[in-house]
């Protein structure tokens, strides 16, 4: 063991029976730094989960990447676009992307005995992407999709928010009516099921039902179609995807990918960054405060020792290398007793749902974990870095320390 690890470790394990306040300094040091990983920790997990669902929710209703028309009609009418089996055979082949279906809206109203009420239903083909909404449904199944053989279905999704407005339920015949031109079509559905994303201004009027439905009402024919979506695997790759989809386009089809579409919506979730970053530097300030502010008693109340050990020849550099051994222990069980505390309530909080949240106000009946090894890994190395580096100033005191006064001083 070294001179420095041995004096330090002595100090730690006995020297220190006498010396109250630096004791209960040391330990309020420990909690404030515990206390700091623990706040970022829950800040960034807490703020990365709200990004991911509601990107998650934004996503579902359409997809990462839209391939439509360059011209469009007014309202919820568009204008059709005749992929080719080739086109989609190739979108389909490109790294990172997930899933590629066709799609077709048309906007329309139900109309029940009471009320009248917008909606825009979303045909989508068999064998579609059926991840998202299997989430969220809270009574009855997902519509079947039918194929090019089968009369088109009638079976429809809808949002609980509908269902409650217009009081309907899984089986009930549902009358809608859509524009098409001077005139207006009316079409009975038959609802299937019930979703709920308390994405409120998507479930008030967002419908799921059969393509070949949305086709006919628009009166086109089986191989046109509104658009095509195509998903992605990972989000973050999704501007690289992007510029590969658009290379492999015709020059009547435009592309738009999902932030495009939602401006406002991802312009809030990159303002939640900035909130992190201010509370990760407020709280790395709080850890390096009560770093130094310990190390700095922890010397103060050492003086006599400094001044023993430099009369036996100790450097400086030593004797800050034993401060900075014993001020490092600190700070390791901060982290650690930080990082243990943080986990420990992100886990209680995904699994049992703890801290509610108004679904109106936030998107979400409850307040989003997305607890990730690496952050965590990532901001006690940070943390710990930051207080072992803020701890070369204090220490910088050591020199001042004459042995001669503090020894003369101690008897």
């Amino acid at each position: 063991m070294g001179f420095e690890r041995f004096i330090a470790r002595h100090m730690t394990m006995g020297g220190d029976k006498g010396e109250g306040f630096s004791r209960l300094l040391t330990r309020t040091a420990t909690g404030g730094i515990a206390l700091g990983v623990v706040v970022m920790v829950m800040a960034v997990t807490i703020l990365h989960g709200f990004q991911k669902n509601i990107t998650s929710k934004l996503s579902g209703f359409g997809s990462h990447i839209t391939l439509h028309a360059y011209t469009t009609g007014n309202g919820f009418i568009q204008d059709p676009i005749n992929p080719t089996p080739q086109l989609i055979d190739r979108l389909k082949t490109i790294d990172g992307v997930h899933h590629v279906q066709p799609f077709a809206d048309k906007g329309g109203m139900v109309k029940t005995d009471e009320q009248i009420h917008g909606i825009v239903l979303h045909g989508l083909p068999q064998g579609f992407d059926s991840s998202f909404f299997k989430q969220y449904i809270v009574k009855g199944r997902l519509p079947q999709m039918s194929n090019d053989a089968e009369p088109a279905s009638t079976e429809v999704l809808i949002s609980q928010t509908v269902a409650r407005a217009l009081h309907l339920d899984v089986g009930s015949k549902m009358r809608t009516y859509f524009w098409q031109g001077d005139n207006y079509r009316a079409r009975m559905f038959t609802i299937c099921g019930l979703y709920n994303t308390d994405l409120e201004e998507m479930d008030k009027h967002y419908v799921v039902g059969d393509l070949r439905q949305a086709q006919r009402l628009n009166d086109w024919n089986e191989r046109q179609v509104g658009g095509i979506e195509v998903n992605v695997n990972d989000f973050d790759q999704l501007d690289d995807v992007a510029m590969q989809v658009a290379s492999t386009l015709p020059y009547d089809v435009q592309m738009s990918t999902i932030v495009q579409q939602q401006p406002t919506m991802f312009s809030w979730l990159d303002l939640l960054n900035t909130n992190i970053a201010l509370i990760l530097t407020i709280m790395g300030v709080v850890c390096v405060i009560a770093t130094v502010s310990a190390l700095l008693i922890m010397i103060y109340e050492k003086s006599a020792t400094i001044g023993v050990l430099k009369a036996l020849g100790a450097s400086h550099a030593s004797i800050g290398k034993i401060f900075i051994i014993r001020a490092w222990r600190m700070v390791a069980w901060g982290v650690l007793i930080g990082d243990a505390i943080a986990v420990a309530l992100c886990l209680l909080q995904e699994r049992f749902k703890i801290v509610r949240l108004d679904p109106e106000s936030y998107s979400m009946p409850y307040v989003p974990i997305d607890l990730d090894a690496t952050v965590v890994l990532l901001i006690s190395a940070i943390t710990a870095l930051t207080c072992l580096v803020s701890m070369i100033v204090p220490t910088a005191l050591i020199s001042r320390i004459s042995p001669s006064s503090t020894i003369r001083t101690e008897h």
